[in-house]
């Protein structure tokens, strides 16, 4: 086993190595960013060496800088974690030539299931199944248009390296074609480097089934059998869950087999994920199944994986790393229970899902497993932390397992519940209510089970009146809310005004007034306008979870954080600048593309420019007919509220 590695990543991956590795006793070295100057997974490790500015380009991209951490550190080895580097070829040459270990596959064997064309053409090759569609070289629009109307629509473009969601689009229609082809195109460019794209056949009721497969440098390869990621929006994963639910004998052992036969055909070692997609519009089918493409490096969705196997998988890639043979047999390896991980993200589900950024002011995980089943954080913060718009903002995989399907999705939906985060936008609700959805209730999942029911998984019901008084009650005291009784830091203050306090609050755009005042028996009545009703203290004594930050309180209600502004009574506001007609970026991003000019006259609804952020690309359409007054331009970074698009004032 190895004296010391290096973990070429941060937050939650860096995390969880480094608690394996400790486990193992073997030391850590973590690498950073400035913007990770003060990260956990900084503290967490033996050292850690600084290898840039915050822009991934010029640190955690810098494979140069990683490997001289390494030799510099007296590192044996570089774990890659996922993301960045981990599928880089010439990385991993870097790392070779150095010396140095890479715990992950062969260069050969990543180049060989880097690019989505050549994959399936080599599976094609080993008679592992593949999608139907266009996985050639030439990319000239006038091919790939009429390669498209070959195969029939509607298709799916995506870009032949990397993954992710990045770089694809469905498209229905062979006018729409065009466009969706150069928004590909670009957004493969940024995120990957590479334009090219593949064009295949969009199945009917795709399920998302993947392969966790493990090899080692003696030819041993195995399968810790399937998790399915169908639960997806904007093609990317949100709650992974293992086994695959309805997973019929037949498709299993179809499935595991052309599995394992694909990181056979590579020699693959280490730890890799072969991904299918899978036609359920007639049920699971052992002929119903084609390969999509190999993640050679550990997933995120790994954790369920683990639980239901009862392994660890980092542990395995250490191990085969070191030179070591597969820990088990494909016999010893067997199958228990259900296993749930919900990715829990800064973004607003209700806006499209928008990144968010944000400070977590308060972050509160539940401190026991839900009963019946057993639990893991993985996360690569704490409270105090930022979320930053240079990464992807993930602030946390809830992973729980029981014993059958719906106790663990039970679990998870306890376990949501009890997760309270305030500072930053979260999608804790959407994910409650994706668990609760009748549809995956009932295991009956694909990939578009979301985007048919977005509307109503991303709605929130507008607080009651008790969460209002809650949050009344909590702006108006006097520092900390003790656990036991929320309301006693306001009892200093009432005893001796007999008049009623007056508390501003804003939710939304709803700016609400409320007035607290205490009654003769010592309780507080909290007098609200209308559409709510004024509530008596006595009635909150079932203590609501509030937690205060500043200038907020969040007051928590099963998995949804009501968040309200409390507004310094000694702070002016610029009531015209919150009139005036403008668009004003919605997160920290880069101005791609302009689509519209000034002095132009548009309407509601029109594309105006693109906004890529975390290397997605987000359309800003006009929010009303008008005028162009001013308007960003192409390559402009901008920050979050920065006008974008500024209209002429209409006359009176």
């Amino acid at each position: 086993m190895f004296a010391k590695i290096l973990i070429a990543n941060r937050g939650e991956i860096a995390c969880r190595v480094i608690r394996t590795a400790r486990r193992l006793g073997v030391r850590t070295v973590a690498v950073y960013s400035d913007a990770d100057s003060e990260a956990l997974h900084v503290e967490m490790a033996d050292e850690a060496v600084h290898i840039g500015p915050s822009p991934v380009g010029e640190s955690y991209l810098r494979g140069d800088r990683i490997v001289a951490a390494a030799l510099a550190t007296g590192a044996e080895a570089i774990h890659p974690g996922y993301g960045f580097l981990s599928e880089n070829p010439d990385f991993v040459d870097q790392v070779v030539a150095a010396g140095l270990i890479f715990i992950g596959p062969s260069a050969a064997s990543v180049r060989a299931m880097g690019l989505k064309d050549a994959a399936k053409r080599l599976m094609e090759k080993a008679g592992v199944p593949v999608v139907p569609g266009y996985h050639g070289e030439a990319q000239e629009i006038v091919l790939l248009a009429s390669k498209a109307r070959e195969i029939g629509y509607p298709v799916l473009i995506k870009a032949r390296a990397g993954g992710g969601g990045k770089g694809m689009r469905r498209v229905e229609h062979p006018d729409d074609f065009s466009e969706a082809l150069s928004g590909a195109r670009r957004e493969a460019k940024a995120a990957f480097g590479d334009d090219r794209v593949l064009v295949e056949k969009y199945v009917d009721k795709p399920r998302h089934i993947e392969v966790q497969v493990f090899g080692d440098n003696f030819g041993n390869a195995v399968h810790l059998y399937e998790r399915d990621c169908s639960a997806q929006r904007r093609h990317q994963k949100v709650i992974e869950e293992a086994p695959a639910p309805g997973m019929t004998p037949a498709l299993r052992e179809a499935m595991t087999e052309a599995a394992v036969k694909a990181a056979k055909a590579i020699s693959y070692s280490g730890a890799g994920t072969i991904e299918f997609i899978v036609d359920a519009s007639q049920g699971l089918k052992a002929d119903r199944f084609w390969f999509m493409e190999m993640n050679t490096r550990l997933q995120v969705e790994h954790p369920v994986s683990e639980m239901v196997t009862g392994t660890d998988l980092v542990e395995w890639q250490l191990r085969v790393a070191a030179g070591e043979k597969l820990p088990k047999t494909q016999s010893e390896i067997t199958l228990s229970g259900h296993a749930f991980e919900a990715r829990i993200y800064a973004e607003d589900a209700a806006k499209g899902f928008l990144p968010a950024t944000g400070t977590l002011h308060h972050l509160a995980f539940p401190d026991n497993a839900p009963e019946g089943a057993s639990m893991r954080i993985e996360t690569g913060v704490r409270a105090g932390d930022a979320i930053s718009p240079f990464y992807d903002p993930m602030i946390a995989k809830l992973v729980v397992h029981a014993k059958d399907r719906q106790a663990a999705l039970d679990a998870l939906g306890t376990a949501l519940s009890q997760t309270e985060i305030a500072g930053s936008t979260v999608n804790t609700a959407f994910l409650a209510a994706l668990a609760a959805n009748a549809d995956f209730s009932a295991g009956d999942v694909d990939t578009g089970l979301i985007g048919r029911h977005q509307e109503a998984l991303t709605a929130v019901a507008p607080p009651r009146s008790e969460i209002v008084a809650a949050a009344a009650l909590a702006a108006a005291g006097a520092g900390a809310l003790p656990s036991n009784d929320p309301w006693s830091s306001l009892a200093g203050y009432a005893h001796f005004h007999s008049i009623a306090r007056r508390t501003r609050l804003r939710h939304g755009e709803d700016d609400i007034l409320a007035r607290v005042s205490v009654r003769p028996d010592g309780r507080f009545e909290v007098a609200l306008d209308a559409p709510y009703d004024s509530v008596n203290s006595h009635d909150l004594r079932a203590a609501p979870r509030l937690a205060r930050w500043p200038g907020h309180v969040t007051v928590f209600e099963g998995a949804v954080g009501y968040s309200f502004f409390v507004p310094d009574p000694l702070a002016r506001t610029d009531e015209a600048a919150a009139a005036s007609g403008s668009l004003r970026a919605p997160m920290p991003g880069l101005v791609k593309l302009v689509r519209a000019a000034k002095g132009e006259r548009v309407i509601k609804g029109q594309p105006l420019l693109i906004l890529e952020a975390m290397k997605m690309e987000h359309t800003i359409a006009a929010s009303h007919d008008g005028v162009i007054a001013e308007i960003a331009t192409e390559g402009a970074q901008v920050t979050d509220g920065t006008v974008l698009v500024r209209f002429v004032e209409e006359a009176a």
